[in-house]
């Protein structure tokens, strides 16, 4: 069974230690885990039964937080990213070449996201860093919107789950491609 808490510092305190952490975002739970921890993303995959050359999302606090996984932007690129930042919308841009394929997927991007979320931004400053976010379900299955829903669905497979209430989004966030500005995912 996996523990229910309102603490940010338990949460923190799980991805320290390799664990998977559930956590409210601006539509749905997501599920993360620290994004340089090979087993520990392996395993997020592995109980959500979704495959590894999709790729995952990452997200932040700050656009600093994400630097470290993106190649430069040129300024056109950071304008329309920023643009739509802090919020709900995701972008696909040139992941750098050490990026680990687990989070790239079978592409040269990688999916980010500066959160608006007044609960998940906080998780991503004590964190420190950019956190892996992806919807809380089993791969073809509605997401879950509540602790509950997260805790019934994984039965027991999360360590941490950071009990707080979802956005007002009324779909998963918005895909689009950093370099055109083009929609992949309404």
């Amino acid at each position: 069974m996996a523990h229910i808490s309102h603490s940010i510092t338990n949460a923190v305190a799980t991805l320290k230690n390799g664990g998977i952490i559930a956590y409210p975002t601006e539509a749905i739970y997501g599920l993360g885990c620290d994004p340089l921890n090979t087993s520990a993303v392996k395993q997020l995959l592995k109980i959500k039964q979704r495959k590894k050359e999709k790729g995952l999302i990452l997200i932040a606090a700050s656009m600093e937080q994400l630097t470290p996984y993106l190649q430069n932007m040129n300024e056109e690129t950071r304008q329309r990213v920023l643009s739509g930042w802090p919020g709900p919308t995701t972008w696909l841009l040139p992941a750098k070449p050490e990026v680990p394929e687990l989070l790239r997927g079978n592409h040269n991007t990688i999916a980010v996201r500066v959160t608006n979320h007044p609960l998940v931004k906080q998780l991503c400053k004590q964190w420190g860093s950019a956190l892996v976010s992806t919807s809380a379900n089993l791969s073809g299955q509605a997401p879950a919107l509540s602790a509950a829903q997260v805790e019934q669905t994984f039965n027991g497979n999360i360590d941490f789950i950071l009990d707080g209430d979802i956005g007002d989004q009324q779909q998963p966030t918005q895909i689009r491609d950093g370099q055109t500005g083009k929609i992949i995912r309404h």
